[in-house]
C-alpha cells in the first residue's frame, strides 16, 4: 500500500499551519491536519483555509483515525503542544506535551513510520550550559528548564533518545528545538504571539512601543538577546526533512544569530516607514525567574546533516511579515 499521507498534529496552529502550507505547495503527498480550531473569531481555521488538506481530525479522534488509516501514513510531523510558557496546569502540559508525544513515538516505532517533532529552546533554561544541541543523555539530563513547558519538552527529548538507544525508535526521528519563531498565522496565540505581532498595531498607529526593562545588569533595557527565526525558514527545513529523510536525533533550529529586542522593534518601525519610538516597562511578576536573557542556536549539527539553506535575516523576515501579512487586509498565509 502506498503511504502517501503526511499527518501534521497541531497543523492549524502557528508553526504547524506554515508547515502544512509548505507541504501543500510542494505537492506529492496528502496532508492531514489534526487540531482543534476553537472559536471562529480567533482565526485558527483561517490558518489552513487556503490550503488543500486531505482531512481534518479533532485531537480526540486521532487514535481511531490512525486505527482506520494508519497504513496510509508515511510520516508524522508532530507540532501539537501546549505552547504557553505561562500555563499553570502542569498535568495538562505533561499529558499533551509528553504523553501524546510518547505515544506517537511508540506508534511510529512499532509501525516503522518516520517522525519529525517540535522540541524547544526553552529546554535550555537560563542558558548557563550554552545552546549546544548535543543529544547525548548526559547533556540532555543536565539541562534545567525554567518552566513546565520547557521541562515537558526536555522530558520527551530524553525519552526519545533513551528509546533509540534501546533500538525501539522510528526509522527516522528528528526533534527540532525551535528558538524565537515569528511570522504569519499567529494571531490566535494572543499574549503568546511574537513581539513583532504584538507591537505591530502600535507601530501602525504611530504610537511608541513598549519593551521590558531588564532585571539583569548584564543587559541594558531592550538589550535582551534572542535568536529570532522567521517561520518560513522553519517550514522550509521541515519540508526538506520530509523529502529526504534522516537525520535522527535532536537538533537546534534557529537563525544562529542572537539579536536584541530593540533591534527587532527598530526593524518593525523600518518596515512601516516610521521613526522608532520605544518605551520601557517593568517585566510582569509572572515572568521573573522564568525569563531567558540570551538565546542563540548552535546550528553546526543540522548544517553537517545537509541543511544548507541561508537563514533569513531579522530585517528581511520582519519586512516580509509586515508587508505581505500584518499590513494587509488578509494577514493569513
Amino acid at each position: 500500500m502506498s503511504r502517501n499521507v503526511v499527518l501534521v498534529t497541531g497543523g492549524a496552529g502557528f508553526i504547524g499551519s506554515n508547515v502544512v502550507a509548505r507541504l501543500c505547495e510542494d505537492g506529492g503527498a496528502d496532508v492531514v491536519v489534526c487540531d482543534r480550531l476553537r472559536q471562529t473569531d480567533l482565526g485558527k481555521w483561517r490558518n489552513i483555509a487556503k490550503h488543500p488538506i486531505g482531512d481534518l481530525i479533532a485531537p480526540e479522534a486521532l487514535w481511531p483515525w490512525l486505527e482506520s488509516h494508519g497504513e496510509e501514513v508515511g510520516l508524522v510531523i508532530h507540532m501539537g503542544a501546549i505552547s504557553s510558557t505561562t500555563e499553570s496546569d502542569a498535568d495538562l502540559i505533561a499529558g499533551v506535551n509528553f504523553g501524546l508525544s510518547r505515544d506517537l513515538f511508540r506508534w511510529c516505532a512499532e509501525r516503522r513510520r518516520r517522525l519529525i517533532y517540535a522540541s524547544s529552546a526553552a529546554t535550555y533554561g537560563d542558558g548557563r550550559l550554552g545552546f549546544d544541541d548535543r543529544d547525548d543523555l548526559d547533556h540532555l539530563t543536565a539541562l534545567r528548564p525554567l518552566n513546565a513547558y520547557g521541562w515537558s519538552k526536555a522530558l520527551f527529548d530524553i525519552f526519545a533518545l533513551r528509546q533509540a538507544a534501546r533500538g525501539v525508535a522510528p526509522p527516522q526521528w528528528t526533534g527540532l528545538k525551535f528558538f524565537n519563531v515569528f511570522g504569519p498565522n499567529e494571531a490566535h496565540k494572543g499574549s503568546m504571539r511574537s513581539v513583532v505581532a504584538q507591537i505591530w498595531p502600535r507601530v501602525a498607529a504611530g504610537e511608541p512601543v513598549r519593551l521590558f526593562r531588564s532585571d539583569n545588569l548584564a543587559y541594558p533595557d531592550g538589550g535582551q538577546l534572542r535568536d529570532f527565526v522567521y517561520v518560513r525558514d522553519v517550514a522550509d527545513c521541515i519540508a526538506w526533512l520530509a523529502r529526504q529523510g534522516g537525520p535522527s536525533g535532536v537538533f537546534n533550529l534557529g537563525s544562529g544569530k542572537a539579536r536584541t529586542f530593540e533591534d527587532l522593534a527598530r526593524a518593525v518601525f523600518a518596515a512601516a516607514g516610521r521613526e522608532p519610538r520605544i518605551e520601557f516597562v517593568d517585566m510582569p511578576a509572572t515572568l521573573r525567574g522564568q525569563y531567558q536573557y540570551f538565546t542563540e542556536a548552535r546550528m553546526d549539527r543540522l548544517r553537517e546533516s545537509g541543511w544548507n539553506a541561508s537563514s533569513t535575516s531579522l530585517e528581511a523576515g520582519v519586512t516580509d511579515y509586515v508587508s505581505r501579512f500584518l499590513a494587509t487586509d488578509d494577514p493569513y498565509l
